[in-house]
């Protein structure tokens, strides 16, 4: 009889690295979301920030001692969903297990499927309710960039004294996504960055707006630092007044340009309920790596 997984809780993402580094390098587009928010955090916590305690991060392991999994639960807003990805039946089925011997209420899960729903299925079963999709979403990487017919205008990073369009606009992002996908605004939790994040990110030169002829703010692009050699771009938002004059596309293309030239792969997510811009990514030159989702336990 083959062992089960084991799973490793940590609540230092230093700890979580050293044990599953090697893991989201084989696949660091797959594993994007989780390296870059670790990364972050253990840079943080080494500037001697304090990590929320009830923050935790997961390594699975197969009978072997192989890492074959990995979580984690670090989303600031409510439900604070756990985050999986790609790991074994078995072990997800687990993972909901090991939360209700934790006494941990989780009520939403994210993360790659299948994982992500057979976890959210176990904690249903266990703990009542229905689960439903409250998001799906596709990760894409960029192949062969294919610029868009050129527009007016140019891409210049945000400064600091833009810290506060900056934070109207990544507020935006997330109620315009689900006008766009056809959802009520607001329906999907997403994390907006503090303002001291924000100015880390912009004196990073990680923020960029597209400017019209006469140099106005017209679209903002943002990207993650490369983790294990992959940047992540989001969000990619134009206020609905700048929307159908090529400004996404062209910005998006010239961050991919950057991005390139530093030597990182590009990837990014698409909502799958909103086909103008899964169209837009993929006369990019964007291709489809893995389907996720976002599940809610309904009462």
């Amino acid at each position: 009889m083959t062992a089960a997984p084991t799973l490793h809780f940590c609540t230092d993402p230093g700890e979580f690295l050293a044990a599953a580094g090697a893991y989201l390098a084989a696949d660091p587009v797959v594993g994007t979301v989780v390296a870059t928010v670790a990364q972050r955090m253990a840079a943080r916590r080494a500037e001697g920030v304090a990590l929320p305690e009830d923050d935790w991060w997961l390594v699975v392991r197969d009978a072997s001692g192989a890492v074959v999994g990995a979580a984690m639960r670090t989303a600031p807003f409510p439900p604070r969903p756990p985050f999986l990805l790609p790991m074994p039946q078995e072990a997800a089925v687990a993972l909901a297990r090991a939360w209700q011997r934790r006494g941990e209420r989780v009520r939403a899960v994210n993360g790659a499927l299948p994982a992500a729903r057979a976890c959210a299925d176990e904690v249903a079963r266990l703990d009542g309710g229905r689960v439903a999709v409250a998001q799906h979403t596709r990760l894409h990487v960029l192949d062969q960039l294919a610029p868009p017919a050129p527009v007016p205008g140019a891409l210049r990073a945000a400064g600091p004294d833009e810290v506060d369009l900056v934070a109207t606009w990544f507020g935006a992002f997330t109620a315009d996504a689900d006008e766009q996908a056809g959802r009520p605004p607001g329906t999907s939790a997403h994390e907006t960055p503090d303002r001291a994040e924000l100015l880390r990110r912009i004196r990073d030169g990680r923020v960029w707006f597209w400017t019209d002829e006469s140099g106005a703010p017209v679209h903002l692009t943002a990207a993650n630092p490369p983790s294990f050699g992959v940047a992540r771009v989001g969000p990619v938002y134009t206020p609905p007044g700048q929307r159908g004059r090529g400004w996404t596309g062209n910005a998006v293309a010239e961050v991919c340009r950057l991005l390139t030239a530093e030597g990182a792969r590009v990837c990014l997510f698409t909502d799958q309920a909103n086909p103008v811009s899964n169209r837009l990514y993929a006369r990019l030159g964007f291709r489809p790596v893995v389907d996720m989702a976002n599940l809610v336990l309904v009462d």
